[in-house]
């Protein structure tokens, strides 16, 4: 019961350093942000989730996505492909344009803008030429807050996208609040350990249907790979009936020094 404790108030030191160090550059933390007031021009903010394959941001953070556009957020996804090698026995053009019109399908339900960077699924790079147009991409947005995949991952897909981020991150002048999901943990993504949790009991359904947006990736497979008891097992952490995770990456003082917490 000691050691318990222990980590519990380990845990809390942890948590309170992020808000701490997050307020002193300025940055707006997710729970600052669920609790904004949307109603005025100045009070909306703009939020981006950048991942790798269409129904990635959706499996991975999708509830959230909607709990945030539901409070009058703006919010956009970017792919960073068109999932053209996602449907075996169709030419990579055929299931781009199927897997395109799926994931504009889901953010018509999540109220996101999709936005489709033009990377290969399956044969993505990490490259300057690339990470100059993602750059390009997310400053053109002005987010006042990014989500990613988490980079500890199995898929090489989602490590770039998290790797095209994070070094955006780093060269960023002014530096935005940057979030990891996790897409089925112990699978896909390893090692997770979240800061930060958002109830999505209101906004499951939500998340659900635009999943289910997703036809040629079997939606019932993607539950059943994990998020079904990912959001039920992060939802009992929290208290609440369902949630979903993530990890905040912060910046110590003014430098490019990293802290996972």
């Amino acid at each position: 019961m000691h050691n318990l404790r222990q980590m519990e108030t380990t845990a809390n030191s942890r948590r309170n350093f992020v808000k701490t160090a997050a307020a002193g550059l300025g940055l707006l933390t997710l729970p600052q942000l669920l609790h904004a007031q949307a109603d005025t021009p100045a009070g909306r903010k703009k939020i981006i989730c950048f991942g790798a394959h269409p129904d990635d941001p959706e499996s991975g953070c999708g509830g959230t996505l909607a709990r945030l556009a539901g409070q009058g957020h703006q919010v956009t996804i970017i792919y960073l492909t068109t999932g053209e090698a996602g449907i075996e026995g169709k030419a990579h053009s055929e299931a781009a344009a199927i897997r395109k019109q799926e994931a504009m399908n889901a953010c018509a339900i999540l109220k996101a803008k999709p936005v489709f960077a033009g990377q290969t699924d399956g044969d993505t790079v990490m490259d300057n030429a690339w990470l100059v147009k993602v750059q390009k991409l997310i400053a053109d947005e002005k987010p006042d807050l990014v989500f990613t995949h988490w980079p500890v991952d199995s898929h090489k897909d989602h490590q770039i996208a998290s790797l095209l981020v994070i070094q955006t991150w780093v060269r960023s002048a002014k530096k935005f609040p940057l979030y990891f999901f996790e897409v089925c943990t112990g699978e896909q993504s390893m090692v997770f350990r979240p800061t930060d949790y958002v109830d999505i009991s209101d906004t499951q359904e939500l998340k659900r249907k635009s999943v289910y947006c997703h036809i040629s990736q079997d939606p019932p497979g993607i539950y059943g790979c994990g998020h079904a008891a990912m959001e039920d097992f992060r939802g009992r952490e929290l208290g609440v009936k369902a949630a979903e995770a993530f990890v905040y990456m912060i910046a110590k003082g003014q430098g490019s020094a990293v802290e996972y917490l």
